[in-house]
């Protein structure tokens, strides 16, 4: 199971500031969370690539803005992880400031795809970039990865108390569950990816229109 945009994803480049990114037009969706989120195997399942984002066992080792061009209109970004990052204090500063002005300025970013392991409640850092966001009134989706983890009553214990959050304090944003191993939750969030993109999947013949699963 593949999606027409998404697996067309391509590495386009990599800058540190918003100066040096591609042209702010067309259509972005970015991709945050701590370093040992799953961001790199999410990218990889939801394009469905198996190196397009480098996994590493190292986290944080990823400190600059990725771009990947999935067409001339539609990007999929890549940004710093952050939580774990082992670095320079003056080099994470000098990032953090990139990725700052990446998130507040650039206007064809149409949203945040915010990556939280599903076996722990929202970190400090995870609450911090959803009040930015809000601030911003930038939508967000959260994945909560590693759903395999769980038996499928604690995982979706989880999802409930999340939601409940979001509903209460970040009406701009939703929840899901994903598993990067099992490719559960791929259809949901290619909706949303597709509902931000302004995208409309063409469909196989005899194919009947896929229900938005949100």
């Amino acid at each position: 199971m593949q999606h027409p945009l998404y697996q067309k994803a391509h590495y386009l480049m990599s800058v540190p500031t918003l100066a040096l990114c591609p042209e702010d037009s067309g259509y972005e969706v970015a991709f945050a969370g701590r370093s040992n989120a799953g961001k790199s195997s999410a990218l990889n399942v939801i394009t469905s690539q198996k190196s397009l984002a480098r996994t590493s066992k190292t986290p944080g080792r990823t400190q600059m803005i990725n771009f990947f061009e999935c067409d001339d209109e539609h990007r999929l970004v890549d940004l710093p992880g952050y939580g774990f990052a082992k670095v320079n204090v003056k080099i994470k500063r000098a990032w953090e400031a990139g990725l700052s002005e990446y998130i507040e300025k650039r206007q064809c970013l149409r949203g945040v795809i915010l990556l939280m392991d599903c076996r722990m409640p929202p970190t400090e850092i995870d609450l911090v970039m959803l009040d930015w966001t809000l601030d911003l009134q930038l939508p967000v989706h959260v994945l909560l990865t590693k759903s395999d983890k769980l038996k499928k009553g604690p995982a979706k214990a989880s999802l409930l108390k999340l939601k409940k959050l979001l509903k209460e304090q970040y009406p701009h944003a939703s929840a899901q569950l994903f598993s990067s191993l099992k490719r559960d939750g791929l259809i949901e969030v290619w909706n949303k990816l597709d509902e931000w993109m302004e995208y409309e999947r063409p469909l196989k013949k005899d194919q009947k229109p896929q229900a938005d699963e949100n």
